[in-house]
């Protein structure tokens, strides 16, 4: 007796309905938190970074597996947003513009360091919108964006430059390349302000050599 078979049957339309909806209420959010930032309220730059640090983190992560590394990555991904934000075009969503700031800026990590570089050619799923990108496997090019001495010599004296709780800790870490918790012991600082004092200080720097070299 052949048994009986469910209909296939397609998601309900209140399904994709309600997805849509997400991705324009998300598009809303960021709207209203991109504008409140360029007036200068520092929360609505903590509250689009928690929005979508993890998410970030793990893109960076698929990329350069080295979990120290990639912090710093996404530490500076943000930077460069936060810096450009005037520039954001808002006819695109704002996490996809943060996509490819995060892609443009381990990719040149990768070059540097001459890492192997993976494909990625899957979506990268966020509140509301799907990145997909490839990454060449070009770990034979020369390396063309190594910092050469007159570039070392504008970041020195921008590090000179910063005030002493975060020269500290940018020397520590980019200079004597001292782990996150190798300086807050040398400091002895909680982890969670070493990282806080490092972003501020790469915040501070990009800032002054964004318009002097391409990279710092």
């Amino acid at each position: 007796m052949a048994r009986n078979r469910k209909p296939h049957t397609s998601p309900p339309q209140s399904t994709a309905l309600t997805k849509e909806q997400r991705k324009q209420d998300s598009r809303a959010e960021d709207s209203l938190l991109i504008q409140e930032a360029l007036r200068g309220n520092d929360q609505a730059y903590q509250k689009l970074m928690d929005k979508y640090h993890d998410a970030i983190h793990n893109f960076i992560y698929r990329m350069v597996h080295d979990r120290e590394q990639v912090e710093d990555l996404t530490q500076e991904a943000f930077i460069k947003a936060f810096a450009s934000l005037k520039s954001f075009n808002e006819e695109f969503a704002f996490s996809t513009w943060l996509y490819k700031i995060a892609t443009n800026n381990s990719i040149d990590y990768i070059r540097k360091k001459k890492l192997q570089m993976f494909s990625i050619d899957k979506p990268i799923e966020s509140k509301d919108s799907d990145f997909t990108f490839e990454l060449p496997d070009d770990s034979a090019e020369a390396d063309k964006d190594l910092i050469r001495s007159q570039r070392a010599r504008l970041i020195r004296q921008a590090i000179d430059q910063l005030p002493e709780k975060y020269r500290k800790v940018i020397q520590l870490r980019h200079v004597d390349e001292k782990s996150y918790e190798e300086i807050a012991k040398l400091l002895r600082l909680p982890i969670g302000t070493v990282k806080a004092h490092i972003f501020r200080a790469r915040e501070l720097l990009y800032k002054q050599l964004r318009h002097r070299i391409k990279h710092y």
